[in-house]
């Protein structure tokens, strides 16, 4: 019987969860905040992709310190430009600001995704239509995501985003995502 190499892989992620869960649970002083990033040494992302149709689910693409290349394979191809079907690398901060901001409201980081990875020429379809989208989008560069969180408020979401002062945010309150990126830092709204 063989084993892929991801199948593995989710085998030794969850015996890492496991083992540090239940030495965590050993330890009387130890904190349900303490449990997060530090502890499980792993990240993990899920998208609906709510333009596309699709879902990746417990994407775990950080694993000891290290970025798992099938995962970000599969999470490009899951934020790709699915008007053209084009797939570019998303940048990893990116990756990270997600994962990062999805625990600062405690959740377990399955967003809604309605824009990934734009191509140039979907930017330049959009701008036409539409003159307040950024001619220089960081979506063409896969450095922006615009989101949701399911069971978070849009508001609530947005808040936690300008807090970590991370890149840029922007919030559209009547489209229901906010816009996160890792450019400079600043904000607007839609």
């Amino acid at each position: 019987m063989g084993i892929s190499r991801r199948a593995l892989f989710g085998l030794a992620t969850g015996a890492i969860a496991s083992a540090v869960t239940l030495r965590l649970t050993g330890n009387a002083v130890a904190s349900p905040a303490l449990v997060g990033l530090k502890q499980l040494n792993v990240r993990t992302l899920s998208f609906d992709c709510t333009n596309a149709g699709e879902q990746l689910r417990n994407a775990t693409y950080w694993v000891e310190g290290n970025y798992v290349p099938e995962v970000l394979a599969d999470i490009n191809h899951a934020l790709r430009d699915w008007r053209a079907n084009e797939i570019h690398p998303i940048e990893r901060s990116l990756l990270d600001l997600l994962f990062q901001l999805g625990k600062s409201l405690d959740t377990d980081c399955r967003f809604e995704l309605t824009c990934g990875y734009r191509s140039p020429h979907t930017n330049a379809m959009l701008h036409a239509l539409d003159p307040e989208v950024a001619r220089n989008s960081l979506h063409m560069k896969g450095q922006a995501a615009d989101i949701t969180l399911p069971g978070r408020p849009l508001r609530k979401l947005h808040d936690a985003a300008l807090a970590m002062q991370l890149g840029g945010v922007g919030y559209y309150p009547d489209d229901n995502f906010i816009h996160v990126d890792v450019g400079r830092v600043r904000r607007w709204q839609g």
